[in-house]
């Protein structure tokens, strides 16, 4: 029996010299895992540009009685991914938003706001022709509402300090080691305020990105084990030197 659905491309892996194994987040059924031929020309029926990391596309696919592995069977494209193929900082972008979101997606059942969320931000990416270097720092931030774990911000009294393994705000410092200090705290409260819509207006040096950076991955690997090293996330840094 067929199944029909949209997803959203998060990593393939190869499985044997004939299949590779791609990952994808679907509108219907959440995360699933789906055989994909791996034959050259004629012999191969989907063509590898439309599993790149990010694509977003409607697939069938067929599941075997006692498999957990899905036949993908046709893709296509929802709409035209030309930037997000061709431009290295949007092709950068989607290689390491599409391995967070392989590592924290673990879920099976689906989720509609999550999937909306996920689809028009990918849509976003490709059109954006200005801010394309806050967009990381926007999805990750808005991501986290959808995974449960986004800090409550309407409680920041002045100068207080973060407590990033609680996720509240504290008169002082805590007694581990996981927390902002009183600047810091100050310009995550700034970082919440910013969305697609204005993130063109925030200019941040490389260095003062690269440290926001290492605090939103800090945060997301103190509540979800699963973050371990982020190797797209070397490459992603020099293309913002």
């Amino acid at each position: 029996m067929l199944n029909k659905a949209q997803g959203i491309v998060l990593h393939s892996i190869p499985y044997s010299d004939t299949y590779s194994i791609v990952h994808i987040y679907t509108d219907t059924l959440g995360r699933i895992s789906c055989l994909v031929s791996r034959g050259k020309g004629k012999k191969r029926p989907i063509a590898g540009a439309l599993l790149m990391p990010l694509s977003v596309v409607e697939i069938e696919m067929e599941r075997r009685s006692g498999n957990d592995l899905y036949h993908l069977r046709e893709a296509r494209l929802c709409f035209p991914l030309a930037q997000l193929f061709s431009d290295p900082l949007k092709s950068a972008l989607a290689l390491f938003l599409s391995e967070v979101l392989f590592r924290v997606l673990r879920e099976t059942q689906p989720d509609a706001r999550l999937f909306d969320f996920l689809y028009h931000s990918v849509h976003l990416l490709e059109d954006a022709d200005r801010g394309i270097a806050n967009f990381h720092v926007v999805f990750l931030l808005r991501l986290l509402t959808y995974l449960g774990i986004s800090p409550n911000m309407d409680a920041y009294p002045d100068d207080a300090y973060f407590d990033m393994q609680n996720g509240v705000f504290v008169s002082s410092p805590p007694l581990h080691t996981h927390y902002l200090d009183k600047t810091e705290s100050r310009i995550l409260t700034r970082l919440f305020r910013i969305r697609y819509e204005n993130m063109a207006l925030y200019t941040f040096s490389r260095q003062d990105r690269v440290a926001i950076l290492q605090k939103i991955i800090a945060y997301y690997r103190l509540h979800l084990p699963e973050i371990t090293e982020i190797k797209s996330l070397p490459i992603l840094q020099t293309l913002f030197d």
